[in-house]
């Protein structure tokens, strides 16, 4: 399979020979633009699979570039990622709004900038086969009006199964509206991972109790036919088909009394470890299956497994957002809060307490002499040791508290509902905290930390905004730490 073509559009030529030597590196293809008026250029010649592109060229605006890259039907599917060194509250806002598919800020980490492109690739990757299905089902659809206008019980059930259903919920509506539509009163879904030999009713129309029900192949010739070579399988009659033979010395020698007349075994693949078998059958009083059901039943479960394909792709794509949200918001070291979710924190929080009137306070947190311990036991022993302070500052806070990395060695807990006595009683627990704890490393000996400490609370005269309530708290970490460190001020 050929490598994602990635476009770099930047006039920062080392941040595009350095972007170029790592995404390559990374397998990715790679073709660069140093002017704004070549980018559009290099996208006629070929289409590539995801932009990095600059806000600001000598020769061009990013923004129209991109507008023109979105007003393009060949190009809008493309995602585009921002990259600039202008606030995110004025560049990010703008380019989302525009199409962009993500805005990262420079300087940005280069983990995590290649972590968003395998994300936007994956999403587009999955998209498209998303569009693919669902552009399959609908032409499947159409066929099916326009060439079985006497089976309007089929339309309605390709309806159904094109919803945004579970897995579990489309094979219990196949099962329910294929017995009704063939006026059948035995319809089920047997499922099995691939080289399993025990299949399992997944869902059964005439007798829910029949869920999970384990069969022995042995009894059920068809369904064993079925899955061997992947072909439907029709046996009109029981009593007189040769598939059945072995069967019925078996009911013969068991006193079996037999119900069923014949049977129709549709097989299915969902992917690579799943596949399963569609069961129908109909009574001794009713009439035989027939070459005619085969088809219309095939049809219905070709739809069925587009659906049921299309549903894990929605949930692949919602995983995969899930995980994106997580990774934008999160410092990969400790696993807390990064600065930039902990600013949209703080000034939602802000905004709540002057809608309701209540108070927030901020504790900013700095290990004392860290550089030593960089120093003296070398930087993995210093992340090992960040790592730890955030684990225990989030062990200490409450679930509606804010714990996040501010930078280096500095830490923030934002305490909502907390006014400044409290959060300086607080700020001192924490302080004996980190104090009493003992950091382990990997020379087998222990560490003794100290922490300063800084605390504000809003409102407060002079605060309006987040950053104001964040300087008076480094204005009071400050004091601490000019006042010998080891302490908590306000």
């Amino acid at each position: 399979m050929a490598s994602a073509r990635i476009l770099i559009a930047d006039d920062d030529t080392a941040i595009v020979q350095t972007m170029t030597w790592v995404l390559k590196e990374h397998g990715y293809d790679v073709v660069a633009a140093h002017q704004g008026a070549r980018v559009l250029e290099l996208m006629e010649e070929r289409t590539p699979d995801l932009v990095l592109l600059d806000v600001m060229f000598p020769d061009a605006d990013g923004y129209q570039i991109l507008e023109r890259i979105k007003g393009d039907d060949r190009w809008r599917d493309v995602p585009v990622l921002m990259v600039s060194s202008l606030p995110p509250e004025e560049a990010a806002v703008r380019t989302l709004g525009l199409g962009a598919a993500d805005f990262v800020k420079k300087p940005f980490r280069v983990k995590e900038l290649l972590a968003r492109i395998q994300a936007q690739l994956r999403m587009r990757a999955i998209l498209r086969s998303a569009n693919d299905t669902l552009r399959h089902v609908e032409a499947e659809l159409e066929r099916v009006r326009e060439e079985a206008e006497n089976r309007r019980k089929l339309v309605d059930i390709l309806h159904d199964v094109t919803d945004d259903l579970s897995s579990d919920e489309i094979y219990h509506l196949l099962a329910r509206r294929v017995a009704r539509a063939l006026d059948l009163t035995h319809c089920s879904v047997i499922l099995a991972r691939v080289g399993e030999r025990p299949r399992v009713v997944a869902t059964a129309f005439e007798q829910a109790s029949a869920r999970n029900f384990e069969l022995d192949l042995d009894r059920y010739p068809e369904i064993r036919a079925a899955l061997d070579t992947g072909r439907p399988v029709l046996v009109e009659d029981v009593m007189t088909s040769p598939l059945y033979a072995d069967v019925r010395q078996r009911w013969v020698r068991d006193g079996t009394m037999v119900t069923t007349r014949s049977v129709i075994a549709l097989p299915f693949a969902l992917d690579q470890t799943q596949a399963g078998v569609f069961f129908l059958r109909r009574a001794l009083n009713e009439p035989k299956l027939t070459p005619e059901d085969i088809e219309f039943a095939d049809t219905v479960v070709k739809a069925a497994v587009a659906a049921v394909q299309r549903a894990k792709v929605l949930e692949t794509t919602m995983a995969d957002n899930r995980r994106l949200e997580v990774l934008a918001h999160t410092d990969p070291l400790t696993a807390v809060l990064n600065r930039r979710a902990l600013t949209e924190r703080l000034n939602s929080e802000l905004e709540r307490v002057k809608r309701y009137e209540t108070q927030v306070s901020l504790l900013l947190i700095d290990i004392d002499h860290f550089k030593r311990v960089n120093d003296s036991y070398g930087h993995l022993v210093g992340d090992d040791v960040l790592t730890d302070v955030g684990a225990l500052l989030q062990s200490a806070v409450r679930s509606v508290d804010v714990v996040a990395r501010y930078g280096g060695e500095e830490f923030v807990i934002a305490l909502p509902e907390t006014g400044l006595m409290g959060a300086t009683v607080f700020a001192e627990r924490i302080r004996e905290l980190i104090e009493e704890h003992r950091f382990s490393h990997a020379g087998g000996s222990e560490l003794h930390l100290t922490a300063s400490v800084g605390v504000a609370c809003y409102p407060s005269p002079g605060l309006e905004t987040v950053e104001d309530l964040l300087a008076t708290a480094d204005q009071a970490l400050y004091r601490a730490k000019a006042e010998g460190r080891n302490r908590v001020r306000t």
